[in-house]
This record gives C-alpha cells, structure tokens and sequence, in this order.
C-alpha cells in the first residue's frame, strides 16, 4: 500500500471509551474523538463504552483487530493512576511494537497547552497489534481534543502507510 493510497481513502476507526462512570449519553470524551475523527472525513465503524476491566478490554480490541478490518483504535479514559486505571495494561498486553513518542509527546503537549504538572499523572499509550494502530488517550475533552488535534489526526495517514508498508 503506497502513501498515496493511503492519502486517499478514508481510514476505518473504532473508538472505545473505558469508564466505570460514563454512559452513552454522558461520553463525552468519546463523542469528541467520533467528532474530530469524522470532521476529518475518516469513519469510525465500531464504538464502544466499557467498564474498567482490562479482560474486556482486551478481548473487545482483539476481537476489533481480527475481524472488523481498523486502521486504528483510540481508546479514552483509563489511562491515568488509579488503582480501576487498567487502559494502560490492557493496550500493553496486546500492542506489539509500541510507539514511546505518542507518549511521550502528549505529556509534553499537556504540560505546555493544557494542565500544567498534572500531565505527570497522564499514561497515554501508543502502539501496533496486528497493523492496526492504537492510541490510549484520557478520558477528558480537552485531553482527547489536543491528542486527537495536535498528534493523531496530523500523523495518522502516515502511520497508517508505515505499519503496511
């Protein structure tokens, strides 16, 4: 698959939002990734919200993996440190290859733009299971608006083209 191809088509998504307290009508942080995702003309093809419980999760993005034909999964909510935030573990129980610079870079971006030294608690995680990408963002608006704005929607299609390539 060539970047052109790439360039031209929509990318398929799932978005899971992992919550023991949100529900559909209150998923906020889920409905600005289907926002934005959508604003930028990719489709997302399967949603989900779950509870914190990384067996479910787990199995939900196992099963997304292997039959609903996803360039990528972005997980929200769960990522951060306490003791019912499992996101983390579950995405790192199935990526293969992590991508350490989402991170890494998220951090950053939230100390500078967003929330200050509360970005220390913040775990979000990228990698690949399978060729399919997958982004673990916190569960907030503004989290999930600066990932989505400022690091996934700017790098996705060539993330996309790099995993087939």
């Amino acid at each position: 698959m060539s970047l052109q191809q790439v360039n031209e088509r929509p990318l398929v998504l799932g978005v899971i939002t992992v919550s023991d307290t949100r529900t559909a009508e209150t998923d906020k942080g889920g409905d600005t990734v289907v926002r934005l995702a959508e604003a930028d003309d990719h489709i997302v093809k399967v949603r989900t919200l779950l509870p914190d419980d990384a067996l479910k999760l787990i199995e939900v993005m196992n099963r997304w993996i292997a039959v609903e034909d996803l360039d990528a999964i972005i997980l929200t909510g769960g990522t951060g440190i306490a003791k019912r935030d499992v996101t983390i573990e579950a995405v790192g129980d199935i990526i293969e290859k992590e991508i350490p610079g989402f991170g890494e870079i998220f951090r950053y971006l939230s100390f500078t733009e967003d929330i200050g030294t509360k970005a220390l608690a913040s775990r979000a995680i990228a990698g690949v299971a399978n060729n399919v990408l997958i982004f673990a963002l916190p569960g907030s608006v503004g989290a999930v608006t600066l990932g989505m704005n400022r690091l996934i929607l700017p790098e996705i299609k060539h993330l996309v083209f790099e995993v087939n390539k």
